[in-house]
């Protein structure tokens, strides 16, 4: 392998990537592409493998690479290669790789030149590589040939752009020697998307094939067009060395001793050639890895703190200590207890923002769901004034009675009325009951580490719910019939006959001039009418206040703007199956008349966010007289019925006792209303809390033996093990990441430098004769006859007699080692800038003319 530097940093990141895989996560370092740009035949492809230290890409004249290749390294135990077109196959041998590349490459292509921005994907899996892309990109061209597009120059810029504008590519401008550095293509199009200069490195390659007597000294020096990053001279293998299996390894020695024996780069040799590009490159990727580590690190400790407190329990942990496993169970079912009580009478701490529990769902069963179990056990009106004119009747049997019999009374209220409280009251337990099994189950949940102990647990105390659920039904059973035993006609809120005669014209009354009442508020709340066409604007949201004799709704909660008012006579409720693409809850209003409810509607359907507000409205409607619709079976009974007709005697009777038991029920309705929250939590809640903290431990004695019940669980000892692991893990990523802190430097970005010319010279002509761009020294062919070139370097020749040169008389750029530099060659502050160079003499003898030739 030929990039030592890269080798020098896969430990660092292997140890990192290890760190992060220990704990079950990958360490995000992305590091950066590196693409190089450059004019065809330049070099790219041999400056990319050197950088690799392999010998797998196409070479030749010409245009050779016709597709972008993008290289993905990948640090691997085994070496080998594999392309994304034929992924089932592995390439153990880089000459196939080179073949399989071409043979891609013509696939798409053609073999006449043509060019494809298709990318050909390759991947190198090698123990001597880290994660990198590298990116081989067509050289940049601007005569089309053989099948090329005549937009060819564009295309490819375009394709090039692609590339190199992501922020985390390093970016290497390919210019060969013995090209004007002035019309760089590559440098250009690396200023478009590194303005700054920060990610942009110049490379210059066939310095071996400039001509005889020219240099590219001070471009290398950074002294003539700089960049920020300056440049790096390379010298690849030549297409006999290539042809003639010239390996990577040799070639680099011939480099080495080229920038040593030349003496216009002997003084910068250490700055020169592939292994100090391997330095600079390898160097940025440290830089971007250190760059990384700081919020690594801040990852990492945030993660070790939320360890610290779970995992100081376990750092002097023995699974089979009985004194620990006492202590544990003593705790648990303390916790237990204590997480218990907090579920039913609430608690400051943990509090659930999503939806109710514990007791907050109990007291809603109390105060919401009880009353209307209740409120749905009313009367059909017709029915009830049926059977209490049956009860009259045959109360006076053959007689026809003159007074209203009170016994008719009684037989309501005890076989119609009382018997239906039983219903209600008992699903009101059972409720509470599912409600208590949730909140064990919830509870027990902290007890999962220890599966014996939290069956048991569950176990003793949904038995003992069970348990007081059927003597809490009994007590209730026991209300219910003491309520049946005795009908108390003296409570003081119990109307009496004569004031029941009375409340009917009350009553009618009241209807007959409405507006003079102030009838007490119900509900209030948004609701939204579901069923208004679109054309008359749609579904709409109004503040809905119902009372006990109209539903009306507003614009808002502010109830300024009344948009309509809704009597409730002939009024009930109906359920609506919701919609196939709504999410809302539905139910409707209806009028038993078969008029229209609101406008043009036969029914307004009303829309909830959730089930239980619909049950609650449902409930509300009920306290306001407005009841759900009854099934067909019921409607052709209530057919019959309006066939039975009364005397008005026996009409008042039946009046007079349906505002007794109107009363009646109130009294009773408020009393059961009372007592069973009450019954349940003395029975049931408080009595299932006193179990807990004072039972459940020796009944949990009792049931098993205390080593079967502190037997932990497989998961929770895998559970144990992996958060000491992670916590040592974390210990030890913190660790490497401050070694690699300490065993890197990073390298600081050079200064700024003018590289404004790289903008302002056209690639179409050459620069003012002001600023000559002495990159080549070229020979001149005005020479007179016998005068050789000057040459510096080992090349014999006569020697020169200085002859004045005016502005009219010789237009080649002055040679760029002369002692007066022309002006902005030390204004760079380049602290790897060579020094001044001595003066040569005026007869410019070079240094290391062989011995015996003539001066």
């Amino acid at each position: 392998m030929g990039n030592r530097g890269m080798e020098e940093l896969i430990p660092l990141v292997n140890k990192l990537q290890d760190a992060f895989s220990s704990i079950g996560q990958s360490c995000h370092l992305d590091l950066p592409q590196i693409a190089v740009v450059g004019g065809q035949s330049a070099g790219k492809s041999s400056v990319l493998e050197n950088f690799v230290g392999r010998d797998f890409l196409p070479r030749g004249s010409g245009i050779v690479t016709r597709r972008p290749l993008i290289l993905q390294l990948i640090f691997s135990k085994t070496e080998y290669a594999e392309f994304l077109h034929c992924k089932s196959r592995k390439f153990t041998d880089f000459e196939e790789v080179r073949q399989e590349i071409e043979a891609e490459t013509d696939r798409v292509t053609g073999t006449n030149k043509g060019i494809s921005p298709v990318p050909i994907n390759l991947r190198i899996y090698s123990p001597h590589v880290l994660n990198l892309t590298l990116i081989d990109l067509p050289g940049i061209t601007k005569v089309p040939v053989g099948d090329q597009p005549q937009d060819i120059e564009y295309q490819i810029k375009d394709m090039i752009l692609q590339f190199i504008s992501r922020e985390s590519s390093l970016i290497l401008a390919v210019t060969p020697a013995n090209m004007d550095l002035a019309n760089s293509d590559a440098l250009k199009l690396a200023k478009e998307v590194d303005p700054q200069g920060l990610r942009t490195i110049g490379v210059i390659t066939k310095l071996d094939l400039m001509d005889e007597g020219t240099d590219a000294r001070d471009v290398l020096e950074n002294k003539l067009l700089p960049l920020r990053r300056g440049y790096i001279g390379v010298v690849n293998r030549s297409q006999k060395d290539i042809e003639g299996k010239k390996d990577i390894r040799t070639a680099l020695a011939a480099e080495r001793k080229f920038f040593l024996s030349h003496p216009a780069y002997r003084h910068i040799a250490d700055r020169m050639g592939t292994p100090h590009l391997q330095k600079t490159l390898n160097q940025q990727l440290t830089n971007h890895i250190r760059e990384s580590l700081p919020a690594l690190r801040s990852k990492l400790q945030s993660q070790l703190l939320s360890l610290e407190k779970e995992v100081e329990e376990y750092k002097n942990f023995r699974p089979d200590d009985p004194t620990r496993k006492t202590k544990a169970l003593l705790q648990m079912v303390q916790q237990f207890g204590v997480d218990f009580e907090k579920r039913i009478e609430g608690s400051g701490d943990q509090v659930d923002t999503l939806e109710l529990s514990g007791g907050a769902r109990i007291n809603r069963i109390f105060h919401e769901r009880f009353p209307f179990e209740l409120v749905k056990m009313e009367f059909d009106e017709k029915d009830l004034r049926r059977e209490i004119s049956y009860a009259i009747k045959n109360i006076h049997g053959v007689r026809t009675g003159l007074f209203t019999p009170d016994l008719a009374f009684e037989a309501i209220v005890k076989k119609q009325v009382i018997v239906k409280l039983k219903e209600p009251s008992l699903k009101c337990v059972d409720l509470v009951v599912s409600e208590l099994a949730t909140v064990i189950k919830k509870c027990a949940e902290k007890l999962s580490s220890y599966p014996r102990l939290r069956e048991e647990t569950e176990r003793i105390v949904t038995t003992y719910i069970r348990e007081r659920e059927g003597r809490t039904k009994d007590q209730i059973l026991l209300l219910i019939d003491i309520e049946q035993s005795y009908i108390n006609t003296n409570h003081e809120d119990f109307i009496g006959f004569a004031n029941a005669q009375q409340r009917s014209t009350q009553l009618n009354k009241k209807r007959a001039v409405p507006n003079q009442v102030a009838y007490p508020v119900i509900r209030r709340g948004w609701l939204t009418i579901n069923n208004i066409s679109l054309m008359k604007g749609g579904s709409k949201e109004y503040w809905f206040v119902l009372t006990a004799e109209s539903l009306s709704w507003y614009k808002d909660e502010e109830e300024k703007e009344k948009k309509y008012m809704l009597p409730l006579d002939n009024l009930k409720i109906r359920d609506v199956e919701k919609g196939f693409m709504s999410n809302k809850h539905v139910f409707a209003i209806f009028n038993t008349e078969q008029r229209n409810v609101y406008k043009d509607l036969r029914q307004i359907e009303l829309a909830c966010d959730s089930q239980e507000d619909v049950d609650s409205w449902k409930a509300s409607f009920l306290r306001a007289g407005v009841y759900p619709e009854k099934d067909q079976a019921e409607n052709e009974d209530g057919a019959q019925e309006n066939t039975f007709s009364m005397d008005p005697q026996l009409e008042r009777q039946v009046e007079t006792i349906r505002n007794l038991v109107d009363s009646y029920v109130a009294i009773i309705n408020k009393s059961i209303r009372d007592l069973m929250p009450k019954t349940i939590m003395h029975l049931m809640i408080n009595n299932t809390k006193a179990f807990i903290h004072h039972e459940l431990l020796a009944y949990l004695y009792s049931s098993a033996d205390q080593s079967s019940l502190m037997e932990e669980s497989a998961d929770q000892a895998q559970r144990r093990d992996d958060m000491l692991r992670m916590y040592h893990a974390l210990k030890e990523a913190l660790n490497i990441i401050g070694d690699i802190s300490t065993s890197t430097v990073s390298t600081p970005v050079p200064p700024p430098v003018d590289d404004t010319w790289i903008q302002n010279t056209s690639s179409h002509r050459r620069p003012p004769s002001g600023h000559p761009t002495p990159q080549r020294r070229p020979v001149s062919s005005v020479h007179p006859p016998g005068r050789p070139p000057a040459v510096r370097g080992p090349t014999p020749g006569p020697p020169l007699i200085p002859v004045p040169v005016g502005p009219a008389s010789f237009s080649a750029p002055p040679i760029p080692s002369r002692p007066g530099p022309h002006p902005g060659v030390f204004a760079n502050n380049d602290p790897f800038s060579a020094p001044p160079q001595i003066p040569s003499r005026p007869a410019r003898i070079p240094p290391g003319i062989p011995p015996g030739v003539p001066r």
